[in-house]
């Protein structure tokens, strides 16, 4: 026995040596670990850095409320509600920012007022129905602060308020029953509470602001990216061709476009908060007054659900079923078709809110993707004519089916989008086109050249260029050689 527990005694002293000495490496490894991971969280958005540089300076600067005997004179001890307002509501966007110190403000003056006011009424009915009254007014308002929280609009835009609202009055009524000077507490408490909010405002604001609003304007525009580079890649992967420019397919060796537009399923909650942030800020940019930002979110939706339908097609993709070669070619061109069109349309969609422009040469797309629809199902009538087994073209069917749903889709994304640019008055592409662009506009699809079957004066053959977009070479631009026109389709 009493080898044995020495035989332990050892064997649990050799174990602690080797830990210890294991020790040095693995804090190392550790630090190592947390210094990769905070190197690729400021890596990924540098404003991070920057937000946190923010917040440590708007701290130091309010903490001269205690440092600076005037100021401390003046504000006491209540100037430590100054730092608690700028760790509590000093936020990463403008937006954020400004919802809390609006909500902290204004539910601090009403809750403070009120809680003044019911200190005041009490005070009238004595010593003993004081407690009674003050216990009453705090779970009267409380109760209904409380349940008005359920309301949607209220638990979105103002819950923060209602939360300090509760909290201030509780503290004003209830503190001030011992307290002799409840107005001189309270006015201090409120004057530093504001302090602290507009400095954070002010800081927010005029030192490197991050907008909401520009953050979801960029959203929605890279998500339609994403869901454009999916369709883009699509049918070379699904009918296993190369591709090329001319055929409507572009070559990928990077696979990470089937994956991307997954992230675009899981934006919403995202999207909805940066829209409630948006709401809050001031003009800036491009972004004005009452600016459109709920029709963000309905195009949002829009792109989550052509997402959601692309989600099915990838699936197509990694299937094992094995679908006629002879029918795939049938429907290849068709379908490669659509796809292309369609991813053409989703970019030009992109570019539009991107450069805040009106998405005029998105229909273009759109419409060349309904025509590969009716060339689509004209070859589908003819390849069931040849009797196909109909069990193996069905998924080949199936895809074919969702294609067309997506076009449908990518339709009312179009629609919505147009309504945004009608609503946030998005500006106009140069009607004008420079001589040395038409080849690249024809080729582009963007200029159209149409015979003039009535012929001219001369009896030669007359050709109207007809103009969809602006070009970049223009007098709003900086062009002066180029030349003005009221109407929309120039004669060239």
């Amino acid at each position: 026995m009493e080898m044995e527990q020495n035989t332990r005694e050892k064997t649990g002293s050799t174990r602690m040596c080797d830990w210890v000495k294991a020790l040095p490496c693995k804090i190392k490894v550790k630090a190592l670990g947390i210094a990769k991971k905070t190197k690729k969280v400021g890596k990924d958005d540098p404003r991070r850095i920057i937000h946190s540089l923010k917040v440590g300076f708007a701290l130091t600067l309010v903490s001269l409320f205690y440092y600076v005997r005037p100021l401390y004179n003046v504000f006491g001890e209540s100037s430590m509600w100054a730092i608690f307002t700028v760790v509590v509501v000093f936020e990463f966007s403008v937006g954020a920012t400004l919802s809390k110190s609006i909500n902290r403000g204004f539910a601090t003056m009403l809750a403070g007022a009120l809680g003044v006011g019911v200190q005041e009424l009490a005070s009238l009915l004595g010593d003993k129905g004081k407690p009674i009254v003050l216990g009453f007014f705090v779970f009267l308002l409380a109760a209904t602060s409380a349940f008005a929280r359920f309301f949607p609009h209220i638990k979105a835009r103002y819950d923060y308020g209602v939360l300090v609202f509760i909290l201030t009055f509780s503290l004003v009524s209830i503190s001030g029953y011992r307290a002799e000077k409840i107005i001189e507490l309270a006015l201090q408490r409120l004057s530093t509470i504001l302090l602290g909010g507009a400095m954070c405002i002010v800081i927010s604001i005029f030192v490197c602001p991050v907008w909401a609003g520009q953050d979801l304007h960029n959203l929605v525009a890279s998500n339609l990216e994403k869901i454009a580079n999916f369709l883009e890649g699509f049918g070379g992967e699904y009918f296993e061709v190369s591709g090329d420019e001319d055929s409507g397919t572009v070559p990928k060796k990077d696979k990470s476009f089937l994956q991307a537009y997954k992230s675009v399923l899981n934006t919403k909650t995202y999207e909805e908060s940066l829209a409630n942030f948006a709401w809050w800020e001031p003009c800036h940019g491009s972004f004005q007054f009452r600016h459109p930002w709920k029709q963000y979110l309905k195009i949002g939706a829009l792109t989550r659900k052509c997402a959601y339908q692309m989600d099915t097609l990838s699936a197509n993709i990694n299937s094992n079923v094995q679908t006629p070669p002879e029918f795939k070619r049938k429907i290849q061109n068709s379908c490669m078709k659509m796809s292309s069109e369609s991813s053409k349309a989703l970019k030009t969609l992109a570019m539009a809110i991107k450069t805040v422009t009106n998405p005029s040469s998105s229909s273009i797309h759109i419409e060349n993707s309904k025509v590969a629809i009716d060339e689509l199902k004209t070859a589908m009538d003819d390849a069931l004519r040849e009797r196909f087994d109909l069990l193996k073209i069905v998924p080949a069917i199936t895809m074919a089916s969702i294609l067309m749903d997506i076009i449908k889709s990518i339709e009312e994304i179009s629609e919505s989008i147009h309504e945004l640019s009608h609503q946030a008055c998005f500006k106009d592409v140069e009607k004008n086109v420079s001589p040395d662009k038409l080849p690249q506009l024809l080729h582009r699809g963007i200029v159209k050249p149409v015979s003039d079957s009535n012929g001219g004066g001369d009896g030669g053959d007359h050709v109207i260029i007809q103009v969809h977009e602006k070009s970049l070479d223009s007098p709003e631009n900086g062009n002066p050689r180029a030349s003005k026109t009221s109407s929309r389709d120039d004669v060239l």
